[in-house]
């Protein structure tokens, strides 16, 4: 073959190979090749709809696998990701249902079942709580606050729905407010208040009863308002494929959850005040879910693990709040250990809720944080071979912390949901330097610092994300494209692109800091979002998140 003629071969596959990508007639014939089950989602009112979540979850399973209609309304599952079986199939659309349909998917070729929806009688069922705020009338800042508070334990539906009167919801509040944080409705657990707490005046409780005993039932058979809804993906935000895991214990709440350097999903136990307190370990490729038990360390107070995370030598580590101290799983020995706060340092209350163990190789020592620390101090560095606690020195001003993060040097960033500020410990000095956000009152969550030591943080009551950069000592920062997402978490991937999430929106937020293009992907059930984890060993990256109310572990692949 000459040059010319082998070139004029090379140009005819290429050309072929692009005829394939954007000829719809050949990428359809090779979807439907490659694919377990496919088929047209539409309806009388729009004819073929795209951005509907088609759900497929097979007898017997625990798993259940999305994928989303694209603009022709086709939806596809490839074939690795339904094997041979019934399956019972689903759908997310607000305003949109579907009776109940099963398929049988055969290795043989592809399943089809096409999807015709029609019109929800009851559209409030299918509504976020982000769409609750939407609709809510009057919904400032101090109304919303209340408001965010409870959805920490479940939907706004439960309240809107109900008949409560503004003197009903006070007792509610009141009541409510003396539950452990981990709590579910059918599990909770009393919380540990300081003393002076106990005896407040109930009345404090009179504005958000109001504000809430108006957005109810309770002088109404319906709302007065209009109830507000979000768009469908569209685009980009269709073409992922989302897996759900579902946990042994239907009251796991697996409030943080990351994906380990040995390809398993681990998670922390929340609170189960029934089963005790877990380190979860899930394998993606089967689904199958194994626990190690963490033993109590006092008897009668809350049982409350939050933050995992994961050191250099593949041992995971759980904060254990109320317990007064953290946990070990070493890798080797598949046994669990605790390391319970000393008596000097703890308090009655003590709460740890936060650690970070990712940069343990550079001292031996991780962080932890101590939410009602007696010295003042705002976190702890624990010296892993000794077993000891080492308070930092306190802060120039009062702030409350909760998220924390550890750079490349083992220095840990702080943030403080009650204010505007980031902070910063040196891990050498323990002294620690204060950071406002531009935003007023934006509530930094959570976040963590990339390799080059800069910290991405969600800003929760800001709706915004940041990133504060240690060589300028400068904070930037993007607002969310959705109103109420209230984003609880943030990390930086790979490719240089942020992830964030939160609990009342059920999209999960794929953001480039240089362009501001952001892609927003739906979930497929009411997901209660709090710590989340990129994978950066697949490409595109893997998305990882623990959906805290439903007792499952959910997986997002962007394919592009």
């Amino acid at each position: 073959m000459t040059s010319t003629k082998g070139a004029r071969v090379f140009a005819a596959i290429l050309l072929f190979q692009a005829t394939a990508l954007f000829s719809p007639v050949l990428a359809s014939a090779q979807t439907a090749a490659s694919a377990a089950l496919t088929g047209l989602v539409s309806s009388q009112e729009e004819g073929p709809m795209e951005g509907v979540l088609v759900s497929a979850k097979k007898s017997g399973s625990t798993i259940r696998v999305t994928v989303a209609s694209d603009r022709q309304g086709r939806y596809s599952f490839p074939r690795n990701r339904l094997e041979p079986g019934e399956y019972s199939l689903g759908i997310r659309a607000v305003g949109y249902e579907i009776d109940p349909a099963k398929v049988e998917v055969t290795a043989q070729k592809a399943a089809t079942a096409d999807l015709k929806l029609r019109k929800t009688q009851d559209l409030a069922a299918q509504l976020t709580n982000t769409e609750w705020l939407m609709s809510m009338p009057a919904n400032d800042l101090k109304n919303s606050n209340a408001v965010l508070e409870c959805t920490r334990c479940h939907t706004l539906e439960r309240i809107v729905r109900s008949k409560h009167t503004a003197d009903e919801f006070i007792q509610v509040i009141q009541r409510m407010s003396g539950y452990c944080t981990c709590s579910l409705p059918g599990a909770s657990q009393p919380a540990v208040r300081d003393a002076e707490a106990g005896g407040q005046n109930p009345e404090r409780f009179r504005r958000p009863a109001e504000f809430l005993s108006s957005v109810n039932l309770s002088k109404a058979s319906k709302w007065e308002y209009p109830l507000k809804t979000l768009p469908r993906p569209t685009g980009r935000a269709t073409r992922v494929i989302i897996t759900e895991y579902d946990l042994p214990r239907k009251m796991s709440q697996p409030h943080d959850a990351i994906f380990g350097s040995d390809g398993m999903a681990w998670y922390a136990e929340y609170g189960d005040p029934i089963n005790g307190m877990f380190f979860g370990k899930l394998n993606p490729k089967t689904g199958q879910a194994t626990e190690y038990s963490i033993p109590v360390m006092k008897p009668g107070m809350p049982l409350h693990g939050q933050e995992i995370s994961e050191d250099p030598d593949g041992n995971m580590w759980a904060a254990m709040v109320f317990q007064a101290g953290i946990a070990k799983f070493d890798k080797k020995t598949q046994k669990v250990q605790s390391y319970p706060l000393p008596k000097e340092l703890a308090g009655e209350d003590s709460q740890l809720s936060m650690l970070d163990a990712a940069h343990a190789n550079v001292d031996g020592k991780l962080w932890v944080k101590d939410q009602r620390i007696r010295t003042g101090a705002p976190v702890l560095q624990f010296e892993i071979a000794t077993g000891k606690y080492t308070p930092s020195k306190p802060l120039p001003e009062r702030i409350g912390v909760y998220g924390i993060s550890s750079d490349t040097q083992n220095n840990v960033y702080l943030m403080s949901i009650g204010d505007n500020h980031i902070g910063k410990v040196d891990a050498k000095t323990l002294e620690s330097k204060l950071y406002r956000t531009p935003t007023p009152d934006s509530g930094p969550r959570r976040g963590h610092a990339d390799s080059q030591d800069r910290l991405w943080f969600a800003e929760y009551r800001g709706n915004k994300v940041g990133m504060f950069d240690p060589r300028t000592e400068k904070i930037q920062e993007w607002a969310m494209p959705t109103a109420w997402t209230n984003p609880y978490d943030a990390v930086l991937d790979k490719n240089g692109e942020l992830w964030t999430a939160g609990m009342n929106s059920d999209r999960v937020v794929r953001l480039d800091p240089k362009t501001g293009a952001v892609t927003e992907y739906m979930l497929p059930q009411t997901t209660n979002v709090r710590r989340v984890f990129v994978d950066n060993s697949t490409t595109p990256v893997t998305f990882w998140v623990g959906n805290n109310q439903r007792a499952s572990l959910v997986k997002v692949e962007p394919l592009d």
